[in-house]
């Protein structure tokens, strides 16, 4: 049988327009062994958003009164495991689980175990380190989740109310970060959007997070996925300017990338002391030649690319009673499109209609 599969082409200035395509167009086999895109990458990495919903409306993220989707249009635990358990088939070896926030996901543990039941080789996380508690961390610890990552943008309180819009403190953060490490979800690392002048004189206190916690602080390039569409050139803090002022107090040492298709390039404290800085550049010097990930949302729409402007919808196929060979076929298909790089810096460039809530990290 032969299933047709829906292209969602996104635009900034319009609604997404649905198209149609064959899981064997383009000359790729109906049952794939490999996700391989058109120029030789594999793809070894699923990024998958459990949620497009969060308890924070980060100022780069998402506008205050952003609606998330209802229940009905996001995939079930069902279709998600039998989704990646279709990836681990073609290669996937590693899944990050990604929001929103996905600790709202109200059946996150019982998930985990599966994942790790159906093959997932490394289970990571993201998170905003605000809702779970040491207990509930070394629960997801034992049911099969490996590392966490934790987002926190500054150490003020005032720009933390600022830039989340939401009650949590900074503290509590901090403790989760301190949780995660202790019962064993590391190496924890600690993502950190740079904004030039919002945050960006934090820098030095915020690289000592990974001194004083012993975790991987990574900084990351401010990109143009925030729903307000407020990202230009100017407000971007390149990774090298990063390096140049934190070295300026602690100076770092270089040691490449923990894999070659790792997206933080890292540092350790040249003096000895615990943790390491990541620096993440997907402005000024994009890594898409080696690029192994794949995205689906949480709708289930899969994104070769995080700037993809076109999005592969799978949710029907696993409504329909579609083969497990013609779900393969379509993740084949989307790879395939993958494009060759994000092209930020062109100048006609547009911020993405998507936000990061609802692509997922």
């Amino acid at each position: 049988m032969t299933y047709s599969l829906p292209v969602v082409v996104e635009s900034a200035n319009a609604a997404p327009v649905v198209r149609t395509l064959t899981p064997s167009a383009g000359g790729l086999k109906q049952s794939p062994t490999t996700l391989v895109d058109s120029y030789g990458r594999t793809i070894r990495d699923l990024r998958l958003s459990l949620t497009d919903r969060c308890n924070f409306r980060c100022v780069y993220c998402m506008d205050p009164d952003v609606r998330f989707m209802r229940k009905v249009e996001l995939l079930t635990d069902t279709e998600m495991l039998r989704l990646v358990k279709v990836c681990v088939g073609l290669g996937v070896r590693r899944v990050r689980l990604t929001g929103g926030e996905p600790t709202l996901h109200p059946t996150l543990t019982a998930l985990i175990r599966d994942l790790r039941d159906a093959g997932v080789e490394d289970i990571a996380m993201t998170t905003n380190g605000s809702v779970a508690t040491r207990e509930e961390l070394r629960a997801l610890k034992n049911s099969g989740l490996d590392r966490l990552s934790v987002s926190i943008d500054t150490l003020r309180e005032d720009r933390f109310t600022q830039i989340t819009r939401s009650s949590t403190g900074v503290a509590r953060v901090l403790q989760t970060i301190a949780d995660a490490r202790d019962v064993g979800l590391t190496p924890v690392k600690v993502n950190v959007v740079v904004m030039r002048g919002f945050n960006d004189d934090e820098l030095v206190d915020l690289a000592g997070l990974a001194r004083e916690y012993g975790v991987d602080v990574r900084l990351i390039e401010y990109m143009p996925l925030d729903s307000g569409k407020r990202w230009t050139m100017e407000k971007v803090v390149t990774a090298d300017e990063m390096v140049e002022r934190i070295s300026a107090e602690h100076e770092l040492a270089p040691i490449g990338r923990e894999r070659k298709q790792s997206p933080a390039t890292g540092y350790t404290f040249a003096d000895g002391k615990p943790g390491r800085i990541g620096v993440i550049a997907s402005v000024s010097k994009p890594f898409c030649g080696a690029c192994s990930r794949l995205r689906v949302t949480a709708d289930g729409k899969v994104m070769p690319c995080l700037f993809s402007r076109d999005e592969w919808d799978l949710r029907p196929l696993l409504r329909s009673g579609a083969s497990d060979d013609a779900i393969a076929g379509a993740l084949a298909e989307a790879t395939w499109s993958k494009q060759a790089g994000g092209q930020i810096t062109t100048t006609d460039y547009s911020a993405e209609s998507r936000p990061m809530s609802a692509i997922g990290g």
